[in-house]
């Protein structure tokens, strides 16, 4: 258990310093090619920080482990939006971009509304599952997604300027390579032994996967949003957040699909529609007090309702 808790500590060190190294790396690399601060979050950070949920579902899905992977996914997005979006919200309001209003955040509500009826069924009489074909779709529509990040690839005149650091190109690729590096590594290590411990205690397979799981998989976000935050730089923040739930929606549960066919169950429809609730609130609060920009009253919103959620689901396993 000593060795277990060792790693664990170690494992979020390597979270926080490959997410800074990344950010600074990221943002340095956009402003070199005349590329926005949002178009790189959505992208180059997203894809990093959702590589342990990668990892772990194809992991999960080779060795049929359908409730870690839908339990992963699921809770990841809902730690994401409530527990990350809140921290960093808490620490500066983030000022939030038209085209993510707009754009961006809805895609994400889409997605999670899509899984919902791909993995119910409801367009075929079977089981609820996620088959292959459905993985396809979440596939088809993660590079629908991609083409339409392509296409906003120019600078916003509208986007917030952030003073570029005089990096060579040398160091900025190998900041975002030990950043990456460093987040999947510690990722990993986060996760492995906190499941080792939550499963020494007895904990179901769903609750490692809402819980200990997701937020462990989740770590990389929060610490790379929350540096971005400090950092005050509410692009890469937002960004992040928002192309990391749509990558772990579709492109994570496309390829978690496409291993093998994953079983549904659908207690997890609750925890979609608190997603779809959170995006529609995260919308929402863009036109609540100060226009395209998430409050910390807001932010306080988020953190405490899941928090109180999730005290509920421990305790109903409990």
């Amino acid at each position: 258990m000593i060795l277990q808790l060792v790693l664990l500590v170690l494992g979020l060190i390597l979270l926080v310093k490959g997410a800074d190294w990344l950010v600074d790396g990221a943002s340095v690399l956009a402003k070199k090619n005349n590329v926005s601060d949002l178009a790189i979050g959505l992208t180059i950070v997203a894809f990093g920080t959702s590589a342990p949920e990668l990892v772990v579902n194809a992991v999960a899905s080779s060795e049929n482990y359908p409730d870690i992977v839908f339990g992963n996914v699921i809770g990841s997005n809902n730690f994401n939006l409530f527990i990350i979006l809140g921290i960093a919200g808490l620490i500066v309001p983030l000022s939030v971009q038209s085209s993510t209003v707009w754009k961006e955040i809805p895609f994400s509500l889409l997605a999670a509304i899509i899984l919902f009826f791909l993995a119910n069924n409801y367009f075929l009489a079977q089981s609820s599952d996620l088959s292959r074909y459905d993985a396809i779709i979440l596939l088809v529509l993660f590079c629908a997604f991609l083409y339409y990040v392509a296409t906003q690839l120019k600078t916003d005149p509208n986007a917030e300027i952030v003073e570029a650091k005089d990096y060579s190109i040398m160091k900025i690729w190998g900041l975002i390579i030990i950043g990456l590096a460093g987040l999947v590594g510690g990722g990993k290590l986060v996760v492995d032994n906190a499941v080792a411990m939550a499963q020494s205690l007895g904990v179901s397979e769903k609750i490692i996967g809402l819980t200990i799981v997701a937020a462990g998989t989740s770590l990389p976000e929060l610490a790379t949003s929350v540096v971005a935050a400090m950092k005050k730089n509410a692009d890469i923040a937002i960004g992040n957040i928002v192309g990391s739930n749509i990558f772990n929606l579709l492109l994570i549960l496309g390829v978690s699909g496409l291993i093998r066919p994953l079983a549904y169950q659908t207690t997890f429809d609750t925890d979609i529609w608190i997603l779809c609730g959170g995006t529609v609130f995260l919308f929402l609060a863009m036109f609540i007090g100060k226009k395209h920009r998430l409050d910390r009253w807001q932010a306080f919103v988020l953190l405490s309702s899941y928090l109180l959620y999730t005290g509920y689901l421990i305790g109903l396993e409990g």
